[in-house]
């Protein structure tokens, strides 16, 4: 009897032990699995990928799908600034963020990068070597050379652009250059011009580079080559390999959103006014409207551009769709009601753009250039000296504001007193000097008719 009291406990305490030694097994088995999936597995892990690939999680199509995820805001910026692309109000952006936050601005000796050379390290005022200066913003006007802007900024740096539908790009670069380009200043008019681009077009002569294929020419491509599918590919290739984001500037208020989300930047940042724009004249000989037949011989005459814009056209909308159409629409619509508020805030007549002669501040009177006049804004009377420079900046043009950021950067040292002398603009030696020199004789001759002041002094 005893023993098999003794059996049934022994056997009883074996189960108990059994059962045990299973579930140990059971957890050591869940643990193992739950570590290969958390990556504890060093064999399994991947090796990080190179930066801003699509794998990299400061990529913008991977910032824009997390409005959660938490993020730093972007201080070292490229903008590639294009021509008649709305890219002054892009610039006045960046001049804006940076100015506000005591950032470094990569400055040009004059008021562009030695535009129409490649771009050079030397022409940024105050570089001296490579890593010497931390720069965090630059954005004037330049013919790309990566190479070139990697010596200056730092390597985190994000770059980014903006690109136009090359046949309204071409109507508008030729009523600003028209007295610039010798192609068009051959021409009897735009049309003239459409009907037979070769009979003006000579690619030896300075500046046709604004006649033809000039994003290309801006993103340091070989613009006057003839196309074809293998050179546009290879083009749009090293476009997308040296920049993280391109917009448009027809859909410019979606292209703000993405560019914010990216960088990681606050509304108001991205909120501007459209600088440099042009009066628009209903029936105008000067602006005469496109037809569709010369809207398709000028992207077929920029063959090259073409091809980018479409390439670049579907991967904007395959990051809107990304971000979300919904979510597209409403943050439109936020700038939108912010860029009013601003706008019955700081400027007079509801915001609406003037001619330069109406503007009694010299400091934020544009330039004239071209055949058409360029338009600017007047402020509201009565601002606080706060609101006031705020709202200032908003509507400051860009050579204006170069020169306010210049003598921030670069302090004359105090000197002897003297009356000051009114000068004009300097422009540096092999740039792209023609452009602002016809804007100057411009102003000047208008000073001398007594056609109204159109002075930057």
């Amino acid at each position: 009897m005893a023993f098999r009291r003794t059996a049934r406990r022994m056997r009883w305490l074996g189960c108990c032990r059994l059962g045990l030694l299973w579930k140990a097994l059971v957890l050591f088995v869940a643990i193992g699995f739950a570590g290969q999936l958390l990556g504890v597995n060093k064999s399994l892990q991947l090796e990080r990928p190179a930066p801003f690939s699509a794998g990299d999680p400061r990529h913008p199509l991977r910032l824009l799908a997390d409005a959660s995820a938490p993020c730093r805001p972007h201080t070292h910026v490229m903008f590639l600034k294009t021509h008649k692309t709305a890219s002054s109000t892009v610039l006045n952006m960046l001049y804006r963020f940076g100015e506000e936050r005591g950032l470094r601005f990569a400055l040009p000796l004059g008021y562009q990068f030695g535009y129409p050379l490649r771009f050079s390290a030397h022409r940024v005022k105050g570089y001296r070597g490579p890593g010497a200066v931390e720069f965090s913003i630059m954005g004037n006007h330049m013919r790309f050379n990566k190479k070139e802007v990697e010596k200056v900024m730092p390597p985190d740096t994000f770059y980014f652009s903006i690109l136009r539908d090359p046949a309204l790009l071409a109507e508008s670069s030729y009523t600003y250059y028209k007295a610039v380009a010798p192609a068009f200043r051959r021409a009897k008019g735009l049309a003239d011009f459409i009907d037979d681009p070769w009979r003006h077009y000579d690619p030896r002569l300075r500046n046709n580079h604004y006649a033809r294929n000039l994003l290309w020419f801006d993103f340091g491509l070989p613009h006057d080559a003839n196309f074809t599918a293998e050179l546009a590919r290879a083009g749009e290739a090293e476009v997308r390999r040296s920049f993280q984001l391109v917009l448009l500037a027809e859909h410019f208020d979606q292209s703000m959103v993405l560019l914010r989300h990216s960088l990681c930047w606050p509304l108001d940042a991205v909120v501007s006014f459209s600088l440099n724009a042009r009066q628009q004249r209903a029936g105008s000989s000067v602006r005469p409207a496109l037809s569709e037949k010369q809207r398709q011989k000028l992207r077929e005459w920029n063959a090259l551009d073409w091809h980018l814009y479409r390439a670049f056209n579907q991967t904007f909308w395959a990051q809107v769709e990304r971000f979300g159409r919904e979510r597209m629409d409403r943050e439109v619509g936020v700038l939108r009601s912010r860029r009013e508020e601003l706008a019955q805030l700081c400027l007079r007549d509801g915001g609406q753009p003037v001619e330069a002669s109406r503007i009694q501040d010299k400091a934020i009177r544009p330039f004239q250039s071209g055949l058409v006049k360029i338009l600017g804004y007047e402020l509201q009377p009565g601002l606080s000296n706060l609101t006031r420079d705020f709202c200032l900046r908003l509507v400051r043009p860009e050579i204006q504001y170069k020169d306010v950021l210049d003598s921030k950067q670069f302090p004359r040292p105090p000197g002897p007193a003297a009356t000051p002398k009114k000068q004009s603009p300097k422009f540096e030696k092999g740039g792209d000097r023609q452009d602002l020199q016809i804007r100057e004789q411009k102003i000047n001759q208008t000073a001398e008719t007594g056609k109204g002041g159109n002075l930057l002094r």
